[in-house]
């Protein structure tokens, strides 16, 4: 089922941001280098079910941090992320939604063919982890069933998510100090349906400051 981005984002944005309403100033930033788009592979009918625990070195343009995944808390959302990452499907992939004291949200592929290929959802898990700093949780629509590729970090405790059906799959259990320097100048201003069309063509022009995953690779 293919749809809009416009609205592939936590549904709780609105009611979060209301306790957020006076954010920091961003510090300017030089411009960072331009990563190279990845050559994925077009996705498999099934995701391929994940280990019982795995763990994904993030290298990104502000440094890595490492995720680690329990297969048992949200064992759908678990397959999907291990298989994008197996795929090296987030080379590549800005961080494109950035709201400090809230969420860091990626997951548009560099290339717009290959999001598109993996524009397919997967089942909703229950509700068994917690939104708590420094969890990694796959985002989502108003109706059921509808995760896909786009996941987002938590800058804060948003336990309340978690009553939105927001299942937590991972853990930053290190560089959580590199993910609060990802770059939040442009905030949620980058059009989520130009990404779509258009991939980091578009935020490349339009938000070069954009900080992105370098590579993500299933740690041995």
């Amino acid at each position: 089922m293919h749809f809009s981005w416009r609205r592939f984002v936590p549904l709780a944005t609105a009611l979060l941001l209301a306790g957020c309403a006076s954010q920091p100033s961003h510090v300017e930033l030089a411009p960072l280098p331009v990563a190279s788009a990845p050559a994925a592979p077009l996705p498999a009918t099934v995701d391929e079910t994940a280990p019982a625990r795995f763990r994904i070195d993030f290298e990104t343009s502000r440094g890595p941090f490492l995720v680690e995944v329990t297969r048992s808390q949200a064992p759908h959302g678990a397959d999907r992320l291990y298989s994008l990452v197996k795929a090296k499907y987030f080379d590549g992939s800005r961080f494109y939604r950035v709201v400090p004291g809230f969420m860091v949200q990626w997951g548009a592929a560099a290339d717009p063919a290959v999001t598109k290929a993996w524009d397919r959802t997967f089942p909703d898990d229950p509700v068994k982890g917690t939104n708590t700093r420094g969890a990694v949780t796959f985002a989502a629509l108003s109706q059921p069933d509808s995760r896909s590729t786009h996941l987002f970090i938590n800058y804060a405790d948003n336990a309340r998510l978690g009553s939105l059906g927001f299942a937590p799959v991972g853990t930053v259990v290190k560089g959580m100090e590199n993910v609060d320097r990802i770059y939040s100048g442009d905030g949620e201003n980058p059009d989520q349906s130009e990404i779509q069309e258009q991939g980091n063509a578009y935020l490349q022009k339009q938000f070069p400051r954009l900080d992105y995953i370098i590579t993500a690779r299933l740690v041995p």
